[in-house]
């Protein structure tokens, strides 16, 4: 089922990914509302022309009149909301999400969906450091990963019309995990990433660093400016699999260490090898989807 434009889409909470998807959206003629709690958020949503309208309140004819829902929120924000309003969607409408974490999510919004609404959960991978609608770009989609993340509660129908989001966003690679999986990749490619990041920050405190880095310190710092109400929650909900992941981390790094201090160039050699292979494959072409 592809996304028409004649669909009416209502985004919940006008943050980054919430005003990058209202000025995506909008730009190919869709008709997109917002609801948030900041009247400002909505303001310049408006004067940007991303929305025709806002609210900083749930009303329950704008949710009755959405075909799709985006809900772009923190998961227990999220939880509150479907909580108070699911009962106001209308039956053949569907909901989704762009939540960092599933397992704990997905199941209970679910079960808060009305007769003949159908929530289907999926993943955006883009961000900025930056956060608040003023930052919003739909450029941020260009070359990043969208996961839909459905269950067997979910059809067919869902899942497509799930996936044609992703692809009218421009995301360049569209693709399907279990939420159980997906909490397990992501608590890798992104959440580990992003303590590393934070390590490498506090791991050494000389207050003129930044005179002396390049740009490979820069690089693998650049996440570590973090929105530490959103990180911080989504590393709670998913810290099982990722304390897994840092364990593995800290022992290859400890690995490492024990070839330096054996020195064992030719195994040290070989970690790099192997390092070089696996990151060539993220130069290579992407595909539209899998």
């Amino acid at each position: 089922m592809e996304l028409s434009t004649n669909k009416k889409i209502l985004i919940v909470g006008l943050g980054l990914l919430g005003g990058s998807y209202a000025q995506a959206l909008s730009r190919q003629g869709f008709s997109v509302r917002a609801i948030t709690r900041r009247q400002d958020s909505v303001d310049f949503a408006l004067e940007k022309g991303w929305i025709e309208a806002g609210k900083t309140e749930p009303d329950p004819e704008w949710i009755g009149w959405a075909d799709l829902t985006v809900l772009a929120l923190y998961p227990h924000i999220l939880l509150e909301w479907l909580q108070a309003n699911a009962k106001y969607f209308s039956p053949g409408a569907f909901v989704t999400d762009v939540t960092g974490v599933k397992s704990a999510i997905v199941d209970r919004a679910q079960e808060l969906m009305p007769e003949g609404v159908e929530f289907i959960a999926a993943h955006p991978m883009a961000g900025r450091e930056v956060c608040g609608v003023e930052n919003s770009t739909a450029e941020i989609f260009r070359g990043a990963n969208y996961i839909v993340t459905p269950t067997e509660k979910n059809t067919p129908k869902g899942i497509a019309l799930c996936r044609s989001l992703g692809e009218r966003l421009g995301f360049a690679r569209v693709s399907e995990l279990s939420p159980e999986k997906h909490d397990r990749i992501i608590a890798y490619v992104s959440q580990l990433t992003h303590c590393i990041a934070v390590s490498l920050m506090t791991c050494n405190m000389d207050p003129r660093l930044q005179d002396y880095t390049g740009d490979s310190f820069r690089d693998l710092t650049r996440i570590a400016r973090i929105n530490e109400e959103m990180w911080s929650e989504l590393f709670q909900i998913n810290k099982e699999a990722l304390i897994s992941q840092i364990d593995a981390f800290a022992g290859e790094l400890h690995r490492i260490r024990t070839y330096l201090s054996d020195g064992n160039e030719e195994k040290l050699k070989e970690m790099m090898r192997l390092s070089t292979e696996r990151r060539a494959l993220f130069d290579k072409p992407l595909q539209k989807s899998e």
